[in-house]
């Protein structure tokens, strides 16, 4: 108990987007004010309405009103009220963010601000635990939905993907201005920017507090989880487009030297088609699809390194599993291409185009 008495929670300043909110936000700034929060950053993303309680916060000496002249996303109210801290506050050790619904407490807040005190460079997640009877199923789904795709493309085993309670380093929020995302799928890739410069997450378990069946949440679970995953689907949409060009450019090959090379037509269509088809997908996925900076000899020869890899791994695999079961030759071949396909995604992203590694691949 002593040890929490010397918590300095000045060090910490605290982050509120705030859309159409009310008076559940100056309740919540009035509470936080008690416990020494001395500076609360409000961004009112161009809320159309709640003027009344925007000029009330702006007269508390604690209280910082940051304004977008139109609705821009919370992303885009978390990297506003970044941009201001990194010019003004640069002195603390970082920052916290918390909804303006009333949907976080303060003993919660406490908790992530002196987990975040204590452990000063780490990215901390105040989880929620969705098993809960109370949690609205539009909320379960979204946070399911999102935790378990984020497993499979990313590696990370996140309890709550979606949890607008964070502890953020000063260090990390320099980075985050520079991470895509306006609205909520930002905090989704705030979580996966923490994985390209190594910073550690810590896990806080917090209450779940849903108001009036979360009917003020402005997240859709369906439209928002499409944004978070944009770059998982530009994957896919690639994969296909390479599929049919190769296709198609096999057929092509086929018509020309059939006459010519009636005895080995088919290995040298196969053979070019997917060298062509293969160099498309390349610089499909590394300047659309991950947007990689990384010097252009790198990664072409890990991105070869992995094609041949996923090649004999699907082979192998293909023909081991089907001499085991002795039939279903296809469903075989589907089931195991479909995970390699997940694998090839996962590594190409934190391997092949890692930004992080841009930078070093830039001196070879």
């Amino acid at each position: 108990m002593a040890n929490r008495m010397t918590i300095n929670f000045q060090e910490i300043s605290l982050i509120i987007p705030a859309y159409n909110p009310d008076n559940k936000l100056i309740e919540l700034v009035n509470e936080l004010s008690s416990i020494n929060f001395n500076s609360i950053i409000v961004v009112d993303d161009g809320s159309s309405t709640s003027n009344h309680i925007f000029n009330e916060l702006k007269d508390k000496q604690n209280c910082i009103i940051l304004h977008h002249e139109k609705n821009k996303g919370k992303g885009r109210a978390l990297k506003t009220a970044f941009s201001y801290v990194q010019k003004h506050q640069t002195n603390i050790t970082g920052m916290l963010t918390a909804d303006a619904d009333g949907q976080h407490s303060i003993p919660d807040i406490k908790k992530v601000a002196e987990s975040l005190l204590k452990h000063p460079n780490n990215l901390i997640l105040g989880v929620r635990d969705f098993k809960k009877e109370n949690i609205p199923l539009r909320s379960r789904f979204g946070n399911n939905l999102t935790k378990l795709i984020f497993r499979i493309t990313s590696g990370l085993n996140i309890r709550d993907t979606q949890t607008g309670l964070r502890g953020i380093p000063l260090s990390f929020s320099k980075h985050l201005l520079n991470v895509d995302g306006e609205r909520y799928e930002f905090e989704t890739r705030m979580i996966l920017a923490s994985k390209d410069i190594n910073c550690e997450i810590s896990e806080v378990e917090i209450d779940t507090i849903y108001i009036d069946d979360n009917s003020s949440s402005h997240f859709n679970p369906i439209l928002d989880s499409l944004k978070i995953y944009y770059i998982f689907i530009r994957f896919l949409l690639s994969s296909v487009a390479s599929f049919i060009l190769d296709v198609g450019l096999f057929t092509l090959f086929s018509a020309f030297l059939k006459t010519i090379l009636p005895g080995s037509f088919i290995i040298i269509s196969t053979i070019l088609a997917r060298v062509f088809s293969s160099l498309f997908n390349y610089f499909v996925n590394r300047n659309i699809v991950f947007k990689s900076t990384t010097y252009t000899k790198v990664t072409l020869i890990k991105y070869y390194t992995l094609a041949v890899f996923i090649l004999g791994a699907s082979s192998i695999s293909v023909h081991y599993t089907y001499q085991f079961i002795g039939d279903h030759e296809v469903i075989i071949k589907v089931l195991i291409d479909s995970i390699l396909f997940l694998m090839s995604f996962y590594i190409q992203r934190t391997w092949i185009f890692n930004k992080k590694q841009a930078t070093e691949g830039e001196h070879l």
